[in-house]
């Protein structure tokens, strides 16, 4: 168990080492990669649905703020299971993983403040707890899924 533990936090930090990495891109070099991600969506886009429309500067700034929100999703969901590993259960490990992963989404948008042709902003810190939320969210309603489940395969069993 010793092991998965370790290994739980590495994946953690890894992740954030990602989303580090990806923040420490000025500003032109992360613009550069996010718009050749939005040149290959529209291209699916337009193969699938060719008669409509997309103002390319909205869907723009879509994709990246959903890329905040996934990747802190992705985030949240490695937290609480590092947590989970470590032996926190409950609401201790709901409060600690969405605590960690918030935390982090703080202190990378004020990471950005000091990189060429980026900025720290409040409204991606709230993006990103949202992905952490749903994570969360996530964790209770299957936590939830499973105790229902066991329950009722004890009544079965019982019969």
């Amino acid at each position: 168990m010793k092991v998965y533990k370790h290994i739980s936090w590495i994946v953690v930090f890894s992740w954030m080492a990602v989303i580090f990495y990806l923040s420490h891109q000025p500003g032109s070099a992360s613009s550069h990669l996010s718009s050749g991600i939005v040149a290959a969506l529209l291209s699916v886009l337009e193969g699938i649905a060719p008669q409509y429309t997309i103002d390319i500067e909205s869907f723009h700034t879509f994709v990246r703020k959903n890329a905040h929100f996934f990747a802190y999703f992705l985030l949240g969901l490695l937290s609480l299971n590092a947590w989970k590993s470590s032996g926190f259960r409950g609401i201790k490990q709901l409060v600690l993983g969405f605590g960690l992963s918030v935390l982090f989404a703080v202190t990378d948008e004020v990471h950005q403040l000091f990189i060429e042709g980026r900025s720290g902003e409040i409204r991606d810190v709230l993006i990103d707890s949202a992905g952490v939320g749903l994570s969360v969210m996530i964790k209770v309603l299957f936590g939830k899924l499973w105790v229902l489940q066991k329950e009722k395969t004890i009544k079965r069993n019982l019969k």
